[in-house]
């Protein structure tokens, strides 16, 4: 059966652990398993670092990343998606798409005979995830037992970055407005994962109190321009500033996966501080992306 990577719950704690592992080798030992094939990078979102470290991750494994714009899909328009997916396995060895519904991907990876790799959906960034993972590990090492904390709503990143954490043992914590919250099954399904523990709070405070690491995201997502409004009324008291980070862990870092508004969702002093974690985050996705797509390839670290 084909592999894909839809969602981080597509592997296993252990893979997650070997992607990460992939993740920080030198490129020259993940070897060339694209060597002169192509990868199809379907982008119905605009990006940059996605579009970027992508077409770099398919480069540095030897391969030909092919950018491909909605307009020249035309999904369900111009011809049926199942038949577009078809045709592009025939050409490439795997296939990545950023898109608005996260169905789009699981229909792809319905019909795919190479890997389907989801580059963002509005239900999960596991790309992100892995990379905001490896950016952990390089700030304090492993992340059994430490403490993420997320402070604003519970939205495709932070879900994704609840995963990932939950299987590599850390305690997690959500602060998150009324109404933009995770529900109980979201909170029993990260349980089982392998959490240290799952804490959801409306207290921004509560959450980032003793912990480790501290995310944010923007308020506002493409296609929720229209409640900018009222989303910046609901999450009042959510900016992540200095009295915030006060009450982190020794050696606490914040990370945000950018673009990243300063004086909403975080202050300048933070994000562009001596804690801030965001470049180095950023530039951990081209890793990221790289172990994941080797991964896929199925390029396993060597005992």
């Amino acid at each position: 059966m084909t592999a894909h990577l839809l969602e981080i719950t597509d592997l296993s704690a252990g893979e997650v652990r070997a992607v990460l592992d992939l993740a920080v080798r030198p490129i020259e030992a993940l070897g060339r398993p694209l060597d002169g094939a192509g990868a199809a990078l379907l982008f119905e979102k605009p990006s940059l670092r996605t579009r970027q470290s992508m077409e770099m991750a398919v480069v540095q494994l030897g391969g030909h990343p092919v950018y491909t714009r909605r307009e020249e899909i035309g999904i369900d328009e111009r011809e049926p998606l199942e038949d577009a997916v078809r045709i592009l396995a025939g050409f490439h060895r795997l296939l990545a798409a950023r898109v608005f519904d996260h169905t789009v991907l699981e229909r792809m990876a319905a019909v795919s005979d190479v890997p389907v790799v989801n580059m963002l959906s509005d239900r999960a960034h596991p790309l992100q995830a892995l990379a905001d993972a490896l950016t952990m590990e390089e700030a304090f090492g492993g992340l059994v037992g430490r403490t993420v904390a997320w402070v604003g709503d519970y939205n495709n990143v932070a879900r994704s970055l609840g995963e990932v954490c939950a299987l590599l043992g850390a305690h997690l914590r959500f602060a998150c407005p009324v109404g933009f919250d995770a529900d109980e099954a979201e909170r029993e399904r990260l349980d089982l994962l392998g959490a240290g523990s799952v804490v959801f709070t409306h207290r921004p405070a509560e959450a980032v109190g003793g912990a480790d690491a501290v995310h944010a995201d923007t308020w506002v997502s493409m296609g929720q321009e229209d409640e900018q409004a009222s989303r910046r009324q609901a999450f009042e008291g959510f900016t992540v500033d200095e009295a915030m980070m006060a009450g982190t862990a020794p050696g606490a870092v914040f990370m945000h996966c950018l673009p990243a508004y300063r004086g909403i969702e975080v202050t300048a002093e933070v994000i562009d501080g001596p804690r801030s974690v965001v470049i180095r985050q950023g530039h951990n996705r081209l890793p990221a992306a790289r172990a994941a797509l080797a991964f896929l390839l199925g390029v396993s670290v060597p005992p």
